[in-house]
């Protein structure tokens, strides 16, 4: 006789959860609903970009628009591809700006990243379905549920765990979470959700070196569509009934905790909800690394008082947490978009002078503006032990940061402080009709506006958008 299983805990809790959890929080739906439009939006605007277009569709040259059979369509594009590439396309396309849902804690990320995965494999499957009638029609809300498992995966691991203190970059909860709702969406059991996130921590982590001087590069664009077209991969081989690992977590020499997390084991901090997904950051205002959000919303409103008096500055201090000054603070040149998006000082330097900051004002036109590291020069970045408390309180969770700029004459503004931005959970009725504004300006990047009106339409009605299938909610992006 077989004796029973005794997975590592973490695989088995990651496993109950995705299988056996039933959400019933309204507000985790509706936020996630906000979440699926928003990374949509996102996605789109990042179409007008080369630098993220040169590296979607298929990965072989010559086929890029020779479809797949029932693929898996990719919103925006006329693409129809197998779902591991159409999830690293779509993957790349919600992440490449900079722009999508956000969560902070002692590991930080971005969990709708996973969408990649989730709806490129849900439109993939109901086509399947529809075609050799295998299978279930999968709808929005199947989406959603996805979307709020995901989410707290990633998130709650992130709670405790600084996988960034130890080099690795934050996509690997992006490929753990991906495996475990996909393993689930293709029918996979308990036992089969454990082997295959048996196997994605067995995949060890990306270095996060290409966020960091002097490697920063666009790979941290395209890294989590990489991270969830991994999780579409392993799911599809555990459904194959390929084996898996019970203790690749705690092996000693040769396990995750062991090899990479020196010894230290994951925790969760508290049970699988829907915590995440009810607390999550939406970026509204800027496409801006999350610790300067409340940066550059403090410099937009300094700009009316500072921007005849740019020559007049003598400093600008800025006061944050501590995870922005070891991650965004930053000296020198900035070579390319990665690198100015992850600068605290260009966050600030743009809105002060302009009174914005857009995905343009990271291109080299807007960078070539020589009061930009005039004014970063003149910045002093000091950490707030304030901020970095409220900022790991799990009641409070707020980014705050403030602005006080000094001019030559002994004058100075005051000093503008913002603890929680726009799109926290705390400002919410605030935020929701300007994530709408967002969605319509991205969509506009893309549609004509009868194509928009029919897509800004079926989000209106949450109990109608829910019930759609998946694809003919795709259907509408095409």
């Amino acid at each position: 006789m077989t004796p029973p299983r005794q997975p590592d805990q973490l695989l088995a809790d990651i496993a109950d959860y995705v299988v056996n959890y039933q959400i019933d929080s309204d507000e985790a739906y509706r936020t996630a609903r906000y979440c699926l439009m928003d990374s949509l939006g996102c996605a789109l605007l990042a179409l007008k970009y080369p630098a993220c277009t040169k590296l979607l569709g298929s990965i072989v040259p010559g086929t890029t628009h020779d479809p797949v059979l029932n693929g898996a369509r990719v919103p925006g594009t006329d693409y129809q591809l197998d779902p591991v590439q159409a999830a690293f396309t779509l993957g790349a396309m919600i992440r490449w700006l900079d722009y999508n849902d956000t969560w902070l804690a002692a590991e930080w990320g971005h969990p709708s990243d996973n969408l990649g995965g989730i709806l490129t494999l849900a439109d993939y499957l109901t086509r399947q379905h529809a075609l050799d009638g295998s299978g279930k029609t999968f709808t929005v809300r199947d989406i959603l549920t996805a979307a709020i498992k995901a989410h707290e995966i990633q998130g709650v691991i992130a709670l405790d765990n600084a996988f960034n203190r130890v080099g690795l970059d934050h996509v690997i909860l992006v490929r753990i979470a991906t495996t475990a709702v996909a393993t689930h969406m293709l029918g996979g059991t308990r036992d089969q959700v454990i082997n295959a996130v048996s196997n994605a921590f067995l995949d060890g982590g990306a270095l996060r070196t290409y966020r960091h001087a002097p490697n920063t590069g666009s790979r941290k664009s395209w890294a989590a569509g990489d991270a969830t077209s991994r999780g579409v991969r392993h799911a599809l081989i555990a459904l194959t009934g390929e084996m898996g690992y019970d203790t690749a977590l705690s092996a000693p020499g040769w396990g995750f905790h062991d090899v990479i997390m020196k010894g230290n084991p994951i925790t969760l901090a508290q049970p699988f909800g829907s915590y995440v997904m009810e607390n999550v950051l939406f970026k509204i205002s800027f496409p801006a690394e999350f610790h300067a959000q409340t940066a550059a919303e403090a410099a937009v409103t300094l700009h009316p008082q500072v921007k005849d008096r740019l020559d007049e500055i003598e400093r600008i201090v800025i006061h944050t947490q501590e995870s922005a000054v070891r991650i965004i603070d930053k000296q020198g040149p900035l070579n390319n978009p990665a690198d100015r998006d992850h600068c605290i000082q260009y966050m600030v330097a743009i809105p002060l002078i302009h009174g914005r900051l857009t995905a343009d004002d990271y291109e080299d036109t807007a960078a070539a503006d020589p009061r930009v590291d005039q004014l970063r020069t003149k910045m002093q970045v000091t950490e707030d032990p304030a901020y970095t408390r409220d900022y790991l309180d799990p009641d409070k969770r707020s980014i705050g940061n403030a602005i006080q700029v000094f001019f030559t004459d002994g004058t100075s503004t005051d000093k503008v402080a913002v603890e929680y931005p726009i799109g926290h959970r705390r400002r919410r009725d605030e935020g929701e009709p300007l994530l709408v504004e967002k969605f319509s300006a991205n969509l506009a990047t893309r549609y004509d506006a009868k194509q928009c009106e029919r897509i800004e339409k079926a989000f209106i009605d949450p109990e109608q958008l829910d019930t759609m299938p998946v694809d003919a909610f795709v259907s509408l992006f095409l």
